[in-house]
């Protein structure tokens, strides 16, 4: 058996507060990743960190999210799965990835998820409607429910996963040896600032 990784995300905002008030847990993001250091790891999300309206189709870069949330808090738990199903799963991944401009998160479907309506607009998702959609496609239906429907919940109470970390993004950066963030130059600190009364942090 091979293992995949699932990264529950809990960053600090006004929209996360929103988010979190609806789905009634703190983790209000969900990764895919191939390997448990999150080296490969893929998610529909900001395509900036700093900047929390531009949403799409991402490679996930853990120092960079530092740099924005330095008080994030991650939840890394793994789950089974065949050679086959990573294997398929880890092209698939790629091939969204080259074709990511093409995907964007799905604004319109939080009103149908409030509402408990399925619906899926072509190419548009939100994180754990995307992470739920390529693992039922690959046999791996967790939930019993269409695909839209699935929110970071469904991720934290799903059983016969292992947690592999959960903690601070600091801590986890470290843990995987990964050199701490740069301190930012004048202009990237500005961007922080912003980013932070965007988000409602500051």
């Amino acid at each position: 058996m091979e293992k995949l990784y699932l990264a529950l995300v809990d960053t600090p905002g006004f929209f996360a507060s929103i988010i979190r008030r609806v789905i009634g847990i703190d983790y209000i993001h969900v990764v895919l990743s191939m390997d448990e250091e999150l080296n490969e790891a893929y998610s529909v999300g900001r395509r900036n960190p700093a900047i929390p309206i531009l949403a799409g189709f991402e490679k996930e870069d853990a120092r960079k999210i530092e740099e924005v949330f330095p008080t994030a808090k991650y939840k890394v738990m793994s789950i089974a799965c065949t050679k086959e199903q990573k294997e398929n799963i880890s092209k698939q991944l790629q091939e969204c990835f080259s074709k990511r401009f093409h995907y964007h998160y799905c604004i319109v479907g939080l009103p149908m998820l409030l509402c408990n309506i399925p619906f899926y607009q072509r190419n548009h998702y939100t994180c754990s409607s995307f992470v739920a959609d390529i693992l039922e496609k690959n046999g791996m239906g967790l939930f019993g429910k269409h695909f839209s429907l699935v929110t970071p919940r469904d991720f934290y109470e799903l059983e016969n996963t292992s947690v592999v970390f959960e903690g601070t993004l600091q801590d986890f950066n470290k843990s995987c040896m990964r050199y701490p963030a740069e301190n930012p130059n004048i202009f990237r600190q500005a961007i922080r600032k912003l980013s932070y009364v965007m988000n409602g942090a500051a």
